[in-house]
């Protein structure tokens, strides 16, 4: 059984933490929850809206097809008709609006500045759950009373016994369990991708984060920020500029600290020659890059995935790194600290490569704490003065231009690479699913979408690629046992594709390149109108 509900109004309007309210006590009554952020770059004024889908099993992917539109105003009902159905159920905040579509109408002008809520109350009234999960979240999100309150008597009204709500949401099938058999999910929670490796970030020993805010890097800053207050071990700090970030965290890298750095694509070309200074002087660095729609400043509040390539060659000169792209919540937090391990382990820069849509996207899930131990920082101020620049350098720090020291050097540095690839052979480096003669190809979130469509392509199977640099090549076996293979990602080029040409030297033609660069991922309605 799934749901799909889709809140809609204007920003400025609350609709963005009511709809994670909503989506964290689905969670506590025991739900699993997908909840997907469409909103534009105005403060005020702009469409904004949020897909919350729902089932008794665990979703990485939204529907578009809606079970429950709730509109605080007529642009909501215009941008998403498309979507509705005779069985759609329809409710508003607007008076002209439900005259002319019909539908409940929830007066909130009468219920104050919170009235919002009342769509919480109304819909959990209309699925048959108790208000108490309701109750407890607005508890654990607000700290002042007055706030507590309000919210509370605007939730108590839809379950008094003079009102009624006599709706009836699409039945779960036969061999499934009523709402009202559901039972919370013991330790399960509702996470952003941001807030996943924030999670494994802290578990890693992240001791500082510099981070100049920028969508959709911005909520790592935030999540983080607000876990200093408990951690006296963190200190997170936000520069002038995205230049300043870099170098603040090679010179806390210097000074014997683990650092981490968050930007997206514009911050991130900023940092590209602070990256080649830490190939130069081999600190540990770990980057989270999310991406967004470019060139340029783009489309800030948007997905895609344009970047990959400025991931994995980004900087002057030749030095290694590591590039992995999670595709939901448990992998973020997995690779996340793998990312630490790594970087710690062999002195190199990490980069967590993440989207708008992963990374403000709310997933259901109980993390599974990693076995991974990343090693501790040494006491590097303990042996005096660190002798290393930008400049090539002997053993001990010294600027060198000798051809021979250069050579070796450089040799020494590239062959970290392999050793880091043996390394990384211990983790899970992409998954594979289905058994179907033909292969779908993906990195980071088009995961979500790609699973959701899989069902209905038995002809079709899914390798997920999670490890980009160093390559893991044994797939090169998946490639080769295909009929067809279909390369699916977020932008106009296909640069998993060229990666794919590059690495394995396997042509994908550019029919068999499944892209989207419109800001929107991947459903499944889409890929299955688009596979062949």
């Amino acid at each position: 059984m799934r749901l799909n509900l889709l809140i809609g109004g204007k920003a400025g309007q609350g609709i963005n933490k009511l709809a994670e309210i909503i989506s964290s006590s689905l969670v506590r009554a025991g739900w699993y929850v997908f909840n997907y952020k469409d909103y534009q770059s105005a403060i005020k004024g702009g469409h904004n809206f949020n897909l919350i889908s729902i089932s008794d099993q665990n979703l990485a992917a939204y529907e578009e097809d809606l079970d429950l539109l709730f509109a605080f105003d007529a642009q909501t009902y215009d941008e998403h008709k498309k979507n509705i159905s005779k069985k759609t159920i329809l409710a508003t905040a607007d008076s002209e609006l439900n005259k002319k579509v019909g539908g409940f109408f929830l007066d909130l002008s009468q219920l104050g500045k919170f009235g919002n809520m009342a769509f919480a109350g109304f819909l959990f009234k209309c699925l048959g759950l108790d208000k108490k999960f309701l109750l407890e979240e607005i508890e654990k999100e607000f700290k002042q009373k007055e706030i507590v309150i309000e919210n509370k008597k605007i939730i108590e009204q839809f379950y008094a016994p003079e009102y009624s709500v006599d709706l009836k949401l699409p039945e779960p099938q036969q061999n499934e369990p009523q709402h009202q058999q559901k039972k919370e999910l013991p330790g399960y929670s509702h996470l952003s991708g941001s807030e996943a490796i924030s999670q494994a970030a802290v578990e890693a020993g992240l001791e500082i984060y510099f981070g100049y805010p920028m969508t959709p890097s911005t909520g790592v800053l935030s999540s983080l920020a607000l876990k200093q207050k408990e951690n006296k071990d963190l200190f997170v700090f936000t520069p002038e500029n995205e230049i300043a970030v870099i170098n603040s965290a090679l010179g806390a890298s210097f000074a014997g600290r683990k650092v981490m750095v968050g930007t997206s694509g514009g911050g991130f070309d900023l940092m590209s020659e602070a990256m080649s200074l830490q190939g130069m002087v081999e600190l540990p660095l770990v980057i989270h890059l999310s991406q967004r729609a470019g060139p340029g400043t783009g489309v800030p509040t948007y997905s895609g995935q344009g970047d990959l390539n400025a991931a994995i060659y980004a900087g002057h000169g030749e030095f290694p790194r590591l590039v992995v792209a999670p595709g939901d919540a448990q992998e973020a937090y997995e690779k996340t600290i793998e990312a630490f391990y790594l970087a710690e382990k062999f002195k190199l820069l990490s980069i967590i490569l993440t989207d708008k849509h992963l990374a403000e996207s709310g997933y259901t899930d109980q993390i599974k704490k990693s076995s991974v131990v990343v090693p501790k920082r040494e006491d590097l101020l303990s042996q005096g003065v660190v002798k290393k620049n930008s400049y090539e350098h002997d053993l001990f720090g010294n600027t060198t231009e000798i051809a021979a020291e250069i050579k070796e050097n450089t040799d020494r540095r590239i062959a970290k690479t392999k050793l880091v690839e043996k390394e990384t052979q211990k983790f899970t480096r992409y998954k594979f699913y289905g058994t179907g003669k033909n292969l779908l190809i993906g990195f980071g979130s088009t995961k979500g979408g790609i699973l959701d469509a899989l069902p209905n392509l038995p002809e079709f199977s899914y390798l997920h690629l999670i490890y980009l640099e160093p390559f893991p090549s044994e797939i090169i076996a998946y490639l080769q046992k295909a009929k067809k293979i279909l390369v699916i990602e977020q932008n106009s080029t296909g640069q998993l594709a060229d990666l794919l040409s590059k690495q394995l030297a396997v042509t994908i033609p550019e029919h068999n390149r499944i892209l989207k660069y419109d800001g929107r991922p991947f459903t499944a309605k889409d890929l299955l109108g688009r596979i062949k």
